[in-house]
């Protein structure tokens, strides 16, 4: 039943629910109850690879899963030769702001860019460097080089203007200074000069926070900040396809993180951003851009502080009147998580058991009997019906696991029903604790 799977990933699975977070890798393993969602972001996949552009809203309560079903989304997307990146909404991370808290997702962006052969993040280097290659080599045959002598210092100027002139081709809004920046970064890259390489990621990373330091570090005359940073990334989208990646997927989690903006107008703002987004990617004004938003229901639905509260919004992502709790529509753009059945959580523990049993090469006492004793009393306990996740009963379940594998001569049944039900929902207030600076 485990298939394939890898010790890194049983390793990265059982430490990560056990921590209570979803883990980067392996999320395919521990995946149930969602095939239908997949196969819907499989079709809209192959729109997008067509040079189409996509927006999803996953809504759903809180331990519902949407952050799961981000990762399974990336797990997914990488095998059909996507770029993949997750970046969290935080009160310092936003889509529009004035004093950097907008570059600061970018920047969160492009730190966790993942391909299938670094799927944990970081692989803005690797695609760079693949991209530059290419060039080098497409520059050699148009030149008539030889591999070794288009790599000479006197031969530098050739591929910088290389360059230069595919990035204003393949660029728009602030494509000249991305390129100069990519020639910089191909300097370093043939010289072996680790600091201006190293100073050019910097700047692609929008880490750069004045345009004297970046003038005199690169030369250029612009950074990338709250304004441009939406710009640069669609230039990497097409950066990326025209590597031969099928497009650029974007994850942006923790959207609850926009509802609780208290200012209204700063509210107003990052929805603004959301729509130009949305417009941009279905009126065909960008192509194989895929971006997806995971929220609450109350960050969509609520009429004072959410989405709804956009009339533009709402009326572009209002559930379609025919959809019911038996006919999904799929194809719309806003996807209601509904919770796993007790069924699939059943089928989802036995899973982690496996997983658990083989990251820790040991048979711990447990048996589907047990499991189904274990999710009983769960379900049962005071307060269940109101408080009880998914989350919280993976990370009951891994817990007993790991205090038996240590102590197998520990009663499992007592263990089992000492477990106490807490309400790990966020506070109705938390709301009034964040302030517009």
């Amino acid at each position: 039943m485990l298939g394939d799977i890898k010790p890194k990933e049983a390793t990265a699975v059982i430490n990560s629910l056990l921590g209570g977070v979803v883990p980067k890798i392996g999320v395919q393993h521990i995946a149930v109850g969602r095939s239908a969602e997949v196969n819907a972001f499989l079709n809209a996949l192959e729109d997008v690879k067509n040079g189409h552009s996509m927006v999803k809203f996953w809504i759903g309560d809180f331990g519902a899963g949407k952050s799961f079903m981000m990762h399974l989304l990336n797990t997914v997307a990488i095998k059909q030769k996507f770029v993949v990146a997750n970046a969290d909404f935080t009160p310092e991370n936003r889509l529009y702001a004035t004093d950097g808290k907008a570059v600061a997702l970018y920047s969160a962006i492009i730190d966790n860019i993942a391909i299938q052969t670094k799927p944990e993040g970081g692989a803005l280097p690797v695609l760079l460097e693949k991209w530059i290659e290419q060039t080098i080599t497409r520059t050699a045959q148009e030149k008539g080089l030889s591999p070794d002598a288009i790599r000479e210092t006197a031969n530098l100027p050739l591929v910088r203007d290389a360059i230069m002139r595919t990035l204003n081709n393949l660029t728009e809004v602030g494509g000249f200074d991305f390129g100069q920046v990519m020639t910089r970064y191909y300097e370093g890259y043939i010289t072996e000069d680790e600091l201006l390489r190293k100073n050019a990621l910097r700047w692609l990373k929008g880490e750069y926070r004045s345009k004297v330091e970046a003038r005199q570090d690169l030369g250029v005359r612009e950074i990338i900040n709250d304004l441009n940073y939406y710009d640069m990334l669609k230039n990497f989208c097409k950066l990326f396809v025209s590597i031969g990646y099928s497009g650029f997927m974007i994850n942006l989690d923790e959207a609850i993180n926009l509802y609780k903006i208290s200012t209204g107008a700063m509210r107003e703002k990052n929805y603004e951003k959301i729509l130009s987004i949305y417009n941009d990617c279905f009126q065909g004004k960008v192509t194989n851009l895929f971006v997806n938003f995971a929220g609450t229901r109350e960050f969509l639905e609520n009429e004072r502080r959410g989405l709804f509260s956009y009339q533009a919004l709402k009326s572009r992502l209002e559930t379609n009147k025919f959809e019911t709790a038996g006919v999904r529509d799929f194809a719309q753009p806003v996807l209601r998580l509904m919770p796993l059945s007790h069924t699939e959580i059943f089928v989802l523990l036995q899973h982690l058991k496996q997983i658990f049993d083989f990251n820790y090469k040991v048979s711990v006492d447990i048996t589907d009997d047990d499991i189904q004793l274990f999710m009983e009393d769960m379900f049962n306990k005071p307060g269940a019906h109101e408080f009880l996740t998914p989350r919280e009963v993976i990370r009951d379940f891994l817990n007993v696991l790991s205090v038996l594998r240590q102590n197998p001569s520990l009663d499992k049944r007592q263990l089992i029903s000492d477990i106490e039900i807490k309400d790990e929902r966020p506070a109705e207030n938390s709301l009034q604790n964040i302030e517009e600076i």
